[in-house]
Parts: C-alpha cells; structure tokens; sequence
C-alpha cells in the first residue's frame, strides 16, 4: 500500500492537467509504484500467495492500461513507458533506431532490388 505522500507526489508528477487524479497517465503510474513494492515484499516473504495474487492482478490493470494508452496517444504512451523504464521502453528504443535516416547505413553492400545484403 502506497503512502499518501508518496501517492500525491505520483499524482503530482504524472498528471495531465491540474486537480487530474485519475487519467491513464496517474493510473499506470500509482500502479507501477504499487508493484514495485509489491515485488520487494515478495522476495522477502517468498510464501506470501495472497499478495502475489494481487500483484498479478495489478500487473493485469496496468498491461490493459497502457493497451489502451497505446491506442489513444502513442506520444503520451512512449513519454510514460521511458519515464516509468518499463520494459516495453527497450521495444521503443529498438524500433527508433532501426527507422533510422537511410543516409546512416552503408549503401555498398545492399542489393535494392531484392533488399538483402550482398556478402
């Protein structure tokens, strides 16, 4: 369970607009902090099934939240995803650097017509 200041600093730090405490943003957010706690506390209490039942149901909301972020801004679903340094973040930067400007690749081995690279 989140402390309350924690919780408004979450809240504080996420928001979209003033007096917003429950945009999508907030949400994965508080739902982050939750599950990081949640984590600590399973690997000291290892046989504690009740709460590791809860964390994978946060776990759930928060993959179903950031779905639906995904759909409706991906520019707002990116910021979040790197400010969080969730895993899906390592997906994002891979696909930016492999859209890449074509000026950066080496055209001296690349066969156009057939897109493969010639050895």
């Amino acid at each position: 369970m989140l402390a309350k200041d924690k919780k408004q600093q979450i809240i504080k730090k996420y928001q979209t607009h003033k007096g917003d405490t429950g945009s999508t943003q907030v949400q994965v957010a508080i739902l982050s902090a939750e599950i990081d706690e949640l984590a600590d506390h399973l690997k000291a209490h290892h046989k504690d099934h009740s709460s590791r039942r809860g964390l994978l149901r946060k776990v759930g909301e928060r993959r179903r939240l950031l779905r639906y972020l995904r759909k409706e801004d991906a520019l707002a679903y990116e910021k979040l995803v790197k400010s969080l340094k969730l895993k899906q973040a390592r997906k994002l930067v891979k696909t930016t650097a492999s859209t890449a400007p074509a000026e950066d690749f080496d055209d001296d081995n690349v066969d156009i017509d057939e897109g493969n690279t010639e050895e």
